[in-house]
């Protein structure tokens, strides 16, 4: 197999400005925390930032960063004012807000309240100084544990460590069973490079079963005539791999899945072309796995195998 071409880029050997693009573009979806935080004066700030993750849940710590301006140097009002008043409210966006929650990053003078600018409604927060965003569907209440400077110069990072004191989710988002959030009905966005985002609803949501529920057998334990197949694709066998070895069908299971309608019709009308047969069973035992039916994809692949 052939390997692509790599363009190889040495961030010592360029300006910040030139590799900035490249880091935004390919660290991406990033999810976005728009923080609402507030001066020494009582000025209300509420602006977004990419850098951002959850970096624990005991204690529940969220991690963003308003990195030094690579145009000029300078410094967020938002790294000003958690350094003033170390609280802060970070909020997760959905589609229905991205446009306004854009226009909140606008560089106004400091002072400037952007829930006025961006059109948002201010809720009092009950454990900390800055407000909320009405509108988001997820707020955290913060305060703020650390700060900690990344560097000097043009981009340099400043990761804000926050301690989650309080949490609200819109009701519509949680789960019926009440036991985390809907990603349909939460309907979020998070940044790519440019101007561009994502969002993440509809078909772009799909499920993977996480290997740590079982000890999948691992793809090195596929079959020779599956791991090397032209027509799976490395997502294919990766949940191939991902059965537990007690799960497998056993030979009498195989064989009885010779009785199976499409499996019946595939064997039978390529009954005098091998190759051709071995192929379309391996395209239905394809479809069979992108469909999630692991074990009868696993009897079509093993009907597949060569005599």
């Amino acid at each position: 197999m052939s390997l692509p071409s790599f363009r190889t880029i040495d961030p010592a050997t360029i300006k910040p400005s030139e590799l900035h693009p490249f880091l935004v573009g390919a660290v991406a979806p990033r999810p976005v925390a728009f923080a609402s935080t507030v001066d020494a004066e009582g000025n209300v700030n509420l602006s977004p930032y990419s850098f951002f993750n959850c970096f624990g849940s005991n204690p529940p710590i969220l991690v963003f960063s308003p990195a030094n301006r690579v145009r000029d140097n300078s410094q967020k009002h938002t790294l000003q004012n958690v350094r003033e008043v170390p609280e802060v409210v970070i909020h997760i966006c959905d589609y229905a807000m991205v446009e306004q929650m854009s226009l909140a990053s606008t560089e106004y003078e400091k002072g400037v309240n952007e829930f006025v600018k961006a059109g948002f409604t201010e809720v009092p927060s009950q454990k900390v100084k800055p407000p909320r965003v009405a509108e988001a569907p997820a707020a955290f209440e913060c305060v703020v544990e650390q700060v900690i400077e990344l560097g000097q110069n043009n981009g340099a990072g400043n990761l804000v460590i926050c301690r989650v004191v309080l949490a609200h989710f819109r009701e519509d988002i949680v789960l019926p069973s009440g036991t985390g959030i809907d990603p349909f009905k939460l309907d979020a966005i998070a940044r790519l490079g440019g101007d561009w985002y994502c969002r993440a609803s509809g078909s772009s949501l799909f499920e993977v079963p996480k290997p740590n529920r079982n000890m999948g057998i691992g793809i090195d334990q596929l079959p020779e005539h599956i791991r090397n197949s032209d027509l799976l694709t490395g997502n294919n066998l990766g949940r191939l791999g991902n059965i537990e070895a007690t799960a497998l069908p056993d030979a009498a299971e195989i064989e009885a899945f010779r009785d199976d309608p499409l499996v019946a019709y595939t064997l039978s009308k390529y009954e005098k072309a091998p190759q051709e047969q071995r192929q379309q069973l391996e395209l239905l035992g394809k479809k069979l796995l992108e469909e999630g039916r692991l074990v009868e994809a696993w009897k079509t692949l093993l009907l597949a195998q060569p005599k």
